[in-house]
C-alpha cells in the first residue's frame, strides 16, 4: 500500500496564509489554515494507506488526529523539502499539501498498478498532489516552486524520466480570499467552510 505524505506548516499567525490578510486578520488567517489542515488530515486518515506521515514545519497541535507519524521538514527551499519527504519513503508514496481542504479520501486512494506516477495539477499553475511508485528525490530538486509554471515543469520532469503518469483532478489551492470562498463552497460541511463563515461574519461587523 501507499504512504500518504502531508507537507504542512504549523498555523501560526503571521507565518501562514499571509495572502488572506486583508481581508482577514493574521489570527483569522491562521485559524483558516488550521481548519484547512484539519480537513486535509481527516481525509488522509480515512484513506487507505500503509503509513500516514505529516512532514511539519513547526509543532503539532490539536488539529492532528491519531495515526500519523510526524517528521520535521528539512532546511532549504520547497523543492528540497518535498524531495526530502519522498527520500524518507521506501515504497510508493503520494504527497499532498495543506491548501486543498476539499480533498476526499477517494481522491487519495491511488493504485500504482499500470502507472509510475500520479500528478494533481492546481488551478494556480502548481500542483496539489504528486505520487511516485518509486520515490526519487531527484525528480523534485531544482523545480521552481510557487510560480505559474511550477506544475508544468514538474509534469515535464516526470515525462522526461520516462514515467507513466496518471492525472488526478485539477483542484484549487486556498491562497486568496476568493480561493477560500470557492473552496468552501465545494466542501460546505467541512471545518474550513465553518471557520470561513465565522471569520467572514466577524469581518462584516
Amino acid at each position: 500500500m501507499t504512504t500518504l505524505l502531508v507537507i504542512a506548516k504549523e498555523p501560526v499567525p503571521g507565518r501562514v496564509k499571509t495572502r488572506l490578510t486583508p481581508p482577514f486578520t493574521p489570527d483569522e488567517a491562521a485559524s483558516l489554515a488550521a481548519a484547512a489542515l484539519a480537513d486535509t488530515l481527516r481525509a488522509v486518515a480515512a484513506a487507505p494507506a500503509a503509513r500516514r506521515v505529516l512532514v511539519l514545519d513547526g509543532a503539532p497541535g490539536p488539529w492532528l488526529p491519531p495515526g500519523f507519524d510526524v517528521v520535521p521538514q528539512c532546511a532549504g527551499g520547497l523543492d528540497e523539502r518535498l524531495a526530502d519527504a519522498f527520500a524518507r519513503c521506501a515504497g510508493p508514496a503520494l504527497l499532498i499539501g495543506m491548501d486543498t481542504p476539499q480533498v476526499t479520501p477517494e481522491l487519495l486512494g491511488v493504485d500504482f498498478a499500470g502507472c509510475d506516477a500520479y500528478f494533481g495539477p492546481a488551478e494556480d499553475g502548481g500542483f496539489w498532489a504528486l505520487g511516485l511508485a518509486q520515490p526519487d528525490p531527484g525528480l523534485l530538486r531544482g523545480v521552481p516552486m510557487s510560480t505559474p509554471v511550477t506544475g508544468a515543469v514538474q509534469r515535464e520532469r516526470l515525462a522526461a524520466a520516462g514515467l507513466r503518469v496518471r492525472e488526478l483532478p485539477r483542484l484549487r489551492d486556498v491562497d486568496t480570499a476568493a480561493d477560500a470562498h470557492a473552496v468552501a463552497a465545494l466542501a460546505p460541511h467541512g471545518r474550513f467552510a465553518a471557520r470561513l463563515a465565522r471569520c467572514t461574519a466577524g469581518t462584516a461587523r
